[in-house]
C-alpha cells in the first residue's frame, strides 16, 4: 500500500506541474489499479474501495495519457507545443 501511495503521490505531482505527462499518467493509472484491486484491506475507508471507482479513475488517467500536456505545462515549455496542420482540400 505504501508503494502504491508513493506512486500515486509522485504521479499526481508530475501531472500537476505537467512534466512527462504520458509517463506520469501511466504511473497514476497503475497506482490506482493497484490500490483498487489490492487484496489487502485498506486501514481506512477511501474513495477507491469500490472496483467501479478504481476503473473510472484509471480511465481518466488513460485519457490524460492520450490527451497529453496542456499549453501551460513544463512539457510545452521544454519540448514546444505541437501543431497539427491540415492541408487544404484540393479541388477535383
Amino acid at each position: 500500500m505504501w508503494l502504491c501511495g508513493l506512486l500515486g503521490l509522485s504521479a499526481g505531482a508530475a501531472l500537476l506541474i505537467g512534466i512527462l505527462t504520458p509517463i506520469a499518467g501511466l504511473m497514476a493509472g497503475l497506482g490506482i489499479m493497484g490500490v483498487g484491486f489490492s487484496m489487502l484491506a485498506a486501514p481506512t475507508p477511501n474513495l477507491l474501495d469500490e472496483k467501479v471507482s478504481a476503473v473510472l479513475a484509471a480511465v481518466i488517467a488513460g485519457a490524460i495519457v492520450c490527451l497529453g500536456p496542456g499549453a501551460y505545462s513544463l512539457d510545452a515549455r521544454l519540448f514546444g507545443r505541437r501543431e497539427i496542420i491540415i492541408p487544404p482540400r484540393s479541388k477535383p
